[in-house]
């Protein structure tokens, strides 16, 4: 497995990460088999994963012990990364943001007993709290780095200025936001901005939720608990409009004898050397499908046609609805 570095301080993660919240939400009815979806994790070790992905709303909570159980024979060998950012009610249901260097300290403290370890490799900002000043939250998680609970700082959806002022403060290692040929917001002025100041990027749904598999198509119904049912980009007319960019990358696909999904993961791949992408999936298959995009090589005139292509191609509908874009920090 190729492994990539993200940040100044030097973590070494593999170039394609496994992202777990699917295990537990978002993607219709969760597998009722545990072990199952433990297997699954530690066959990606074996396949060379060392990049984890989970967070503390994932369930809420249920997805930090599945991956924490799941690496406990190999901790030593893996990154875990996680994330705080939201409040919960005494149900113990989403209820808004909360960053507090309190409650901050109290995330971590319930993640690192949900994980079964005594440090978190790489903690996340889940959404930047507009109640509490940047400042505040870098300066408590480089407390927490300083007590050994956690080793690297990071941010995720923050915007240019966001950033700035966080790595002022503490060094960001990498900020977590979607981005795919299906969202290329990072290019207009992200990417230059953790060019710049050495911060590594890990890209989220970098298969479109699904989308550029070219598995879903206008027929395509989502069940109970699915979130795509409730996007924009994944209604009838967005799905008709949008196939046009799946039909690109299974042009490519063809001449490279690979699938859609390992030509948007090769692409992604060789934006920049920092960038590692999470793809999340439930089945070995669809894992070792992702994992061979990295033997796809893609040239430097594929990339200039991919581009070309991709450009005269308007994506349709928005990326989440307006309740959840109040969330993202611009």
């Amino acid at each position: 497995m190729d492994k990539r570095i993200l940040g100044s301080g030097g973590l070494e993660v593999s170039a394609l990460g496994f992202g777990c919240m699917g295990m537990s939400q978002s993607f219709g009815p969760n597998p009722g088999d545990r072990g199952q979806m433990i297997s699954l994790l530690r066959a990606a070790v074996d396949l060379g994963v060392t990049f984890f992905d989970t967070a503390e709303v994932y369930g809420p909570f249920v997805n930090e012990e599945l991956v924490g159980e799941a690496l406990a024979p190999v901790r030593d060998q893996v990154v875990i990364a996680t994330k705080f950012g939201f409040a919960f009610d005494g149900q113990g249901r989403q209820a808004g943001l909360s960053s507090c260097p309190d409650h901050i300290t109290q995330a971590v403290d319930g993640s690192l007993r949900r994980l079964g370890t005594e440090w978190i490799d790489l903690l996340y900002q889940h959404r930047v709290d507009p109640q509490v000043p940047i400042e505040d939250v870098a300066g408590t998680v480089g407390e927490l780095i300083a007590a050994g609970k956690v080793r690297h700082f990071g941010l995720s959806e923050a915007g240019a200025r966001t950033i700035r002022r966080a790595h002022a403060v503490y060094p960001v290692t990498a900020l977590q936001s979607e981005y795919s040929l299906f969202w290329r917001e990072p290019e207009e002025e992200i990417i230059a901005v953790l060019a710049e100041l050495g911060i590594g990027l890990v890209p989220f749904s970098p298969l479109g939720r699904g989308f550029l598999t070219g598995r879903i198509d206008q027929a395509t119904e989502f069940g109970e608990g699915d979130i795509r049912a409730t996007l924009p980009r994944f209604t009838d007319e967005a799905r008709a409009a949008n196939q046009a960019l799946v039909d690109l990358l299974g042009r490519i696909a063809e001449g490279k004898n690979a699938t859609p999904a390992q030509v948007a993961l090769a692409w992604l791949l060789a934006q920049r050397p920092w960038i590692a992408p999470i793809p999340g999936t439930r089945r070995l298959e669809r894992l070792e499908e992702n994992l061979g995009a990295l033997d796809v090589q893609l040239t430097p005139h594929d990339l200039a046609a991919i581009n070309d292509a991709a450009a005269q191609i308007t994506v349709v509908g928005a990326r989440y609805p307006e309740a959840m874009q109040q969330m993202i920090d611009r």
